[in-house]
């Protein structure tokens, strides 16, 4: 169990970061943009609201030098929700928007309803095509990989239930609804529900960060479903945000600061290649790889940290690699990984940087999305094409 004393940072520090709402100094002097012109838009990034009465996802267009424009907003068909505790992360989650590049569709969940949103991606356009259950309590993250996708569900002990893409459509999976069987601990709601579920890239097992309760749950697949029961590893304090790089090694980033890549085994054991940290930074939540960086959101300092990947071995390349509006959460970057895009919880702004060749990040604006924790409603996911 997390100790104490380091729970009541984390916590203390995402609520800092709810109430520190300072703008990125190298935006300020960025003119307001104007209308994109018919022809110039080169992708889309997507925002979920989850907002508790009526979930919606906002569209923008990304024009070619990277920065957004306001497209529209698509109703989810279902409700937001917010964890107890829950400041500018109200779904204490990474991946609850999540893009299926392979097969044009985005997923998104509601937590307030219980359920999947499918919908059909053409540009910034939207078509809602499905809302499906999720056989659980809360989902707050959903993953794809291949024909797979997994959904994690958060109360009740939390969850993990299946699906597979047939055509524009998801077929519930038969038999792969599992319980993670999570006990409630000491920490406030937001800290020991699990976080993120991951489908690793061959689509071998489904992986399972579960937060302060310090454990990765790892279950082999077999024809897409689940084992009876995950193989359970420990991984650092509080294993939060769940990514891979090119050679599906899972990179795991640690609230605390710390990252570590490890090889997933076809029998659901892990074995740790390396980590590195702590960066010194606060929160660390929210992760994206690209070309070989992995960058990393903290929540608690409103920063963007930065680890290069080389054969698996992990460095820190920057520790402070950009810094943020307040509190900052999802993060996604554009399909070449020319543009990073940033979430804030606490303002509802997205900050956008151009990815150099080095792995740096120069700021190149910000967009309102017009909510946020300031405003009185958090909102949190992010996916971009």
């Amino acid at each position: 169990m997390i100790h104490p004393r380091l729970a009541a940072v984390l916590a203390a520090a995402i609520t800092a970061a709810a109430l520190t709402t300072q703008p990125l100094t190298a935006s300020a002097a960025v003119p307001a943009r104007p209308a994109p012109v018919h022809g110039t838009t080169t992708g889309a990034v997507f925002v979920q609201t989850d907002d508790p009465r009526h979930n919606a996802v906002i569209a923008f267009d990304r024009g070619a030098d990277g920065r957004l424009t306001r497209s529209a907003n698509y109703s989810t068909g279902g409700k937001g929700a917010a964890l107890d505790g829950a400041v500018v992360d109200p779904l204490a989650s990474q991946g609850s928007l999540t893009l299926d590049r392979a097969h044009d569709l985005l997923y998104a969940v509601n937590g307030g309803s219980d359920t999947l949103t499918v919908f059909a991606v053409r540009g910034s356009l939207l078509q809602r095509l499905q809302v499906l259950p999720t056989h659980g309590d809360v989902p707050v993250s959903v993953s794809v990989s291949g024909s797979l996708v997994y959904v994690l569900n958060a109360r009740s002990g939390g969850s993990i239930s299946g699906y597979r893409v047939i055509g524009d459509h998801l077929i519930p999976l038969a038999g792969s609804t599992r319980s993670l069987g999570l006990v409630p601990n000491a920490n406030p709601e937001f800290l020991q529900t699990p976080s993120q579920v991951a489908v690793t890239p061959d689509g071998s097992a489904v992986v399972v960060a579960t937060k302060t309760h310090g454990k990765l749950l790892v279950f082999p697949l077999d024809g897409g479903r689940p084992s009876t029961s995950p193989v359970v590893t420990k991984s650092g304090t509080v294993p939060f945000a769940l990514s891979f790089d090119r050679a599906g090694r899972l990179l795991v980033v640690d609230a605390t600061g710390f990252a570590t890549a490890y090889r997933v085994r076809p029998d659901g054991g892990v074995r740790e290649v390396s980590s590195i940290g702590p960066t010194g930074q606060q929160a660390a939540c929210w992760t994206v790889v690209v070309r070989g960086t992995l960058y990393a959101a903290n929540a608690g300092s409103n920063t963007i940290s930065s680890f290069g990947i080389r054969g698996g071995t992990l460095t820190i390349k920057q520790a402070v690699a950009a810094h943020t509006d307040g509190g900052p959460v999802d993060l996604a970057a554009s399909r070449h990984g020319r543009y990073l895009y940033q979430l804030s919880g606490a303002t509802g702004v997205i900050d956008e940087f151009r990815v150099d060749r080095d792995g740096t990040l120069t700021s190149i604006g910000t967009v309102d999305t017009g909510l946020g924790a300031a405003s009185g409603h958090a909102l949190e996911g992010i996916a971009a094409s």
